[in-house]
């Protein structure tokens, strides 16, 4: 069931990496073509008494979660872990956007997103409204998963991250698909 809850942002720019990458994506977040444009971000999770982190990948034309992953540090390779559950050929995806953190930002990243010609954006400095898809996602997760939950561990986060992705992608309405899940705007597009 879907819980409604309302946030405001406060633009912070001070802590951003420096990359030169420019927002190519430009809040653009209406794509009519499937698997063309991808966005990303983390989050953290409780899992016992430590953080542990969350990372998606979302398919902007119908806001289907094409890539996840969960662990206990908020780096590159939780971000290459999301990318190789992307189960489509990456060449036809075009445009890869994030947010200017330090795990997006590698040159791991760099040569898998060179690799498949894939295009790099960025968010400008301190401002989440540029990747509002992930971040509203996000608030989702936050909100239906995670609220109030502490997990007893990384395996336990996993599974029950998987199993809500799977509700998330085949049986959550979203508004702005016009109150449909991801699953089946895609097959309407």
């Amino acid at each position: 069931m879907s819980k409604y809850t309302c946030k405001k942002y406060r633009v912070d720019t001070e802590k951003s990496n420096e990359s030169t990458v420019s927002n190519q994506l430009n809040r653009a977040f209406t794509v009519g073509q499937q698997r063309k444009v991808f966005v990303t971000d983390l989050t953290y999770v409780r899992v016992k008494q430590h953080w542990h982190y969350l990372c998606v990948i979302i398919d902007v034309s119908n806001r289907e979660i094409v890539g996840r992953s969960a662990g206990k540090h908020k780096n590159a390779q939780l971000v290459m872990d999301a990318i190789s559950q992307i189960p489509i050929n990456l060449n036809s995806v075009e445009l890869f956007h994030s947010d200017r953190g330090k795990e997006f930002d590698n040159h791991l990243l760099d040569e898998c997103l060179k690799e498949f010609g894939i295009e790099r954006s960025l968010s400008h400095k301190g401002c989440p409204y540029d990747n509002a898809v992930a971040e509203a996602t996000f608030k989702a997760v936050k909100t239906e998963f995670v609220s109030n939950t502490i997990f007893d561990s990384l395996e336990q986060l996993r599974l029950q991250f998987n199993h809500y992705v799977d509700w998330f992608n085949y049986n959550r309405l979203h508004s702005s698909l016009n109150y449909q899940p991801p699953i089946e705007c895609k097959r309407n597009l």
